[in-house]
């Protein structure tokens, strides 16, 4: 036996192997001092006699065929969703379901990684668990006011959100402005196309909901302070107006939510030269919204969730 160190792994095969070649010792008997076992010699040996050293190279010991791999036109199908929503897999998962494609979110989850398509930021956030109380659409609406992301015209102007906590139904409105008149304004509209009765709506503090923290302060009776035009409005049709904690956005987290969706799916792929066009496509995209699933309505969209909650009450 060489005392030198073999170069590769085939070379130390060989070197296993020889002495049965040359008929030195019997399988039997070096499977007894070998490292390695007796079927593994056998498998050495088949492939020096058949190949010669070649034989004995290391192979890959993946599986050649793969019986349960996702067909590639579901593949094909997850990744042109994908990129066309730019949805999280969730959301994809629910419109696959309707088109009959039954896969898991992880599933779904491996495509759009292997295939580099996950957002290049991600930041990991505290978890709170909060205590869900189921509400009837109507029962709560929160409003709120997005600023439109580019001037039009040389001209800012104001998105009005109105979302359901219930039901996530949405009614939007751009404005020249965000003062009181364009909010009692929004809030008219609301109740005369909202499909459900308004209860109670709330807001944030800003001067345009609300004169708490500023005209209160400012009055010449304290104790019976002018109330703000919207809370006038409000109980004259029997709402009730919540406000948030100051500095607390996350209170009236449904429509924060809803803003960066307009942000990321809506502003962020449409740029506008006129007002005309910028409201034309905003009803546009809250038909969308309302016909878009979501993950707290379980994969249904705004619409089908009132209609779910009509046939229940029905």
């Amino acid at each position: 036996m060489s005392k030198t160190m073999p170069k590769s792994t085939q070379e130390e095969k060989y070197r296993w192997i020889k002495p049965i070649l040359d008929k030195h010792i019997t399988i039997k008997n070096l499977s007894m001092v070998c490292p390695f076992s007796e079927r593994t010699i056998k498998y050495w040996l088949a492939n020096y006699r058949k190949y010669g050293l070649i034989g004995l190279e290391n192979k890959s010991t993946r599986p050649k065929t793969c019986p349960n791999e996702t067909p590639i036109r579901i593949k094909e199908r997850i990744i042109e969703l994908r990129k066309e929503t730019k949805l999280c897999a969730k959301k994809l998962n629910y419109k696959l379901a309707k088109e009959n494609i039954l896969v898991s979110d992880r599933l779904i989850v491996k495509i759009i990684k292997t295939e580099g398509l996950t957002r290049k930021y991600r930041i990991r956030k505290l978890k709170y668990k909060y205590v869900k109380i189921p509400l009837k659409p109507g029962e709560l609406v929160e409003i709120d006011i997005k600023y439109v992301p580019n001037l039009i015209d040389e001209k800012r102007y104001y998105q009005f959100t109105a979302i359901d906590c219930a039901s996530r139904w949405r009614y939007l409105k751009i404005y020249n402005d965000c003062g009181n008149s364009s909010v009692i304004s929004f809030v008219k509209q609301l109740l005369e196309l909202a499909p459900f009765k308004i209860r109670a709506i709330k807001t944030d503090n800003g001067s345009c909901f609300t004169n708490r923290y500023t005209g209160y302060q400012k009055s010449t009776d304290p104790m019976n302070p002018r109330l703000h035009p919207l809370d006038v409005f409000l109980m004259k049709n029997n709402i009730i107006h919540y406000l948030i904690d100051p500095g607390k956005p996350a209170q009236n987290g449904k429509v924060e939510r809803s803003h960066r969706t307009d942000q990321e799916m809506f502003y962020d792929r449409h740029k506008f030269k006129s007002i005309i066009e910028l409201k034309k496509a905003l009803r546009q995209w809250n038909i969308d919204y309302n016909n878009l699933e979501h993950c707290a309505l379980g994969g249904l969209t705004p619409n089908e969730e009132l209609k779910r909650v009509q046939n229940v009450c029905a």
